[in-house]
């Protein structure tokens, strides 16, 4: 009997322990591959509003410092970062890119998009002395021509070879110490931390800009299906969110219920996507699911996620054992709701930041490279996966501003009186902290300036109307009253403005409005600045907003628009509404201004607010801004923010803000 009984209790054990194997050795989920940790220094960002449901921009205390990590050895080969480049060429200007010359045989739109998109960056030079990283643009095709060995060479170092499709050749050059910035690499030939994995791009995406996410919804809802599987031929299928059986061929033998069948080009609209990992052209299908916040499940991918060096993919897509399919759909419909609306918004962030166009994808590459080159100074991964993103985070940013004060920078640029009576109406605000004058008119300094309670500083301009948003060093908060010398201002309006601008730090908050429209007739964009209950746009002739902006209008515009800017002077406010917009998707904030402000001529003289009626130039300039953006990023607002009892008919002493009401 006590015989039975051990052997009982030995059997019992023996299963509990071969269940937890099984358990060990087939997990369900597993982590998506998560950036490589980088060493970073707290800075400081803009607060966004949505931070319980998607992090953005952080505070230095809710910015943790990256743990460094050595260098990993590529699979069969001794190239690491720290081995086979040279980062003692890149200590000047930091990274610049050198383009090999293309051969002399024809190459296909997406190659041409990817020269425009390098050629107009930032990093590019027309010296390969200059250059740090020469670009070799590898024009192997999926039919299996192969590109030659670039001149010179020199073993590779210090290059980084391109390639739009999975290894579709043999080399006919050996790599040598050359990086591979390459589609849907395998796990087995990708370097970690020396090579970049790309999306294979199709050969329509466009150059810049890119449509949006289609995420129309944020949780499942009725008549919405749970999975959508890719199809051999392209296209999708989908499942009904109800049905409980196997979806994917060749792993069940029930009954997988009704199906409806899509084609190539229709995104699908279901929650997850069910993408098979052992096909390295299922990369398209990647980028389709993340345009339309299906959330990615990987079966068991056998190829490197795109830029997983930097983006945490556990944050945007799922990556599942194809082994245990009953399992893994049964997983899917109890994932509970607020981790479903963290996922496909996470997908709709990554798309527009990284991969929405050619333009982001390159800039992408060669951002993570630099990245390397930085080192400590690099972006934080938070930054990688949080609102704007890297490509429009600065490296270098103040880590500390004073709180609750702004800086007052005052541009001159037209003929006429010094603006003494601005200065008094700002320099009387109690959130004042410094007023900057900057002279950019031919006319000799005045010999005076009124006495201020704040620091009042004169700097000379270079006449140029982009010198208003440069990031001078002598700004010492991180809120900027962007001003025009004929702006007409009072202490209770500056006030006012600012305590608004305080709830919305990453917007500009502005007095006069303009408004853009599609113009039917002419085929283009068109705007005016007639009053009416809808804007887009607020005059930066005075306006609130971060610092952070001119750190991007001076280093991350193209100067091409910085020129438009400068050629034409009424085209600088549509620029810098353009770029504030594009980073945060959102509308600028309106307050109240008075009778005086509106009869005044708030710009230099030829802006676009000198005439009687203040009429916008001619659409020419929104249109060329348009196009080399990509896109419209300006978005229409109806919502004006008054102070409490504004013009309410009560005592003007129970009213904060008393003068905004008088003529």
């Amino acid at each position: 009997m006590q015989s039975w009984r051990r052997k009982s209790l030995w059997l019992a054990l023996s299963a509990s322990w071969l269940l937890l194997v099984l358990l060990g050795g087939f997990p369900l989920f597993r982590p998506a591959v998560s950036p490589r940790p980088r060493p970073g220094a707290p800075q400081r960002w803009p607060c966004w509003l949505d931070t319980e449901l998607l992090q953005s921009f952080s505070q230095p205390g809710e910015l943790p410092e990256d743990a460094p990590r050595p260098p990993q050895a590529s699979h069969g080969s001794s190239c690491n970062w720290g081995t086979c480049f040279d980062t003692s060429k890149c200590r000047g200007d930091g990274l610049k890119v050198f383009v090999h010359p293309v051969a002399a045989r024809p190459i296909s739109e997406t190659h041409r998009k990817i020269l425009a998109s390098v050629e107009g960056s930032r990093y590019h030079t027309f010296s390969p002395a200059e250059a740090c990283l020469l670009l070799f643009l590898s024009l192997d095709s999926p039919a299996g021509e192969c590109s030659p060995a670039p001149t010179p060479w020199n073993r590779g170092r210090n290059h980084l070879v391109l390639s739009l499709h999975p290894a579709p050749c043999p080399r006919t050059f050996q790599l040598g110490q050359a990086m591979v910035a390459e589609a849907s690499p395998t796990v087995d030939s990708f370097r970690p931390g020396f090579d970049v994995a790309l999306p294979l791009l199709p050969e329509a995406h466009p150059l810049r800009g890119g449509a949006p996410g289609q995420l129309w919804q944020h949780s499942p809802q009725p008549g919405v299906a749970l999975l959508a599987l890719e199809e051999e031929r392209g296209g999708w299928r989908t499942a009904g969110a109800n049905s409980s059986a196997c979806p994917w061929d060749g792993h069940c033998e029930q009954d997988p219920g009704p199906e409806q069948t899509h084609p190539r080009e229709t995104l699908p609209n279901a929650t997850f996507c069910l993408i098979s990992g052992q096909r390295a052209d299922a990369s398209p299908r990647f980028l389709q699911a993340l345009q339309a916040g299906c959330i990615p499940v990987l079966l068991s991918p056998r190829w490197e996620l795109p830029f997983s060096e930097v983006i945490d993919w556990t944050k945007a897509a799922i990556v599942a054992d194809e082994r245990l399919p009953l399992q893994v759909l049964a997983a899917l419909q109890e994932m509970p709701p607020a981790r479903v609306l963290a996922l496909r918004q996470q997908t709709q962030f990554l798309w527009d930041a990284y991969f929405s166009s050619v333009e982001k994808v390159i800039h992408t590459t060669l951002e993570i490279i630099q990245d390397r080159i930085f080192g400590t100074s690099a972006h934080p991964s938070l930054l990688w996966n949080s609102p704007p993103g890297a490509l429009l985070s600065p490296q270098l940013y103040p880590s500390s501003r004073p709180e609750g004060r702004f800086s007052a920078l005052i541009w001159v640029g037209a003929p006429g009186q010094p603006p003494l009576k601005l200065i008094q109406a700002v320099a009387g605000s109690q959130h004042c902290a410094q007023i900057l004058v900057l002279w950019s008119s031919e006319q000799p300094l005045p010999s005076r300036w009124p006495e201020t309670a704040v620091p009042l500083t004169v700097m000379d301009g270079h006449r140029k109307v982009s010198d208003r948003f440069f990031p001078y060093s002598a700004i010492s908060t991180d809120a900027i009253l962007s001003l025009d010398a004929r702006s007409s201002l009072s202490t209770s309006e500056v006030d006012f403005a600012f305590v608004v601008w305080q709830s919305f730090p990453e917007r500009m908050v502005g007095f006069l409005t303009w408004s853009h429209f599609w113009n039917e007739a002419l085929g283009g964009w068109g705007y005016t600045a007639e009053r009416a209950n809808e804007f887009s746009m607020v005059l930066t002739t005075a306006a609130f907003y971060h610092r952070y902006y001119h750190t991007l209008f001076t280093h991350f515009l193209p100067k091409a628009l910085r020129t438009l800017a400068d050629e034409a002077p009424t085209c600088v406010d549509v620029l810098m509404n353009f770029l504030v917009a594009a980073v945060t998707k959102l509308p600028p904030i309106k307050v109240p201004y008075g009778k005086r402000q509106q009869e005044a001529a708030p710009l230099a003289s030829g802006g676009p607010g000198s005439g009687p009626k203040h009429q916008p130039p001619a659409p020419d300039c929104i249109n060329r801004m348009a196009a080399a953006f990509g896109h419209m990023p300006l978005v229409s607002s109806r919502l004006r923010l008054d102070p409490v009892l504004f013009k309410d008919p009560v005592s003007v002493q129970r009213k904060k803000y008393r003068s905004l009401e008088k003529p």
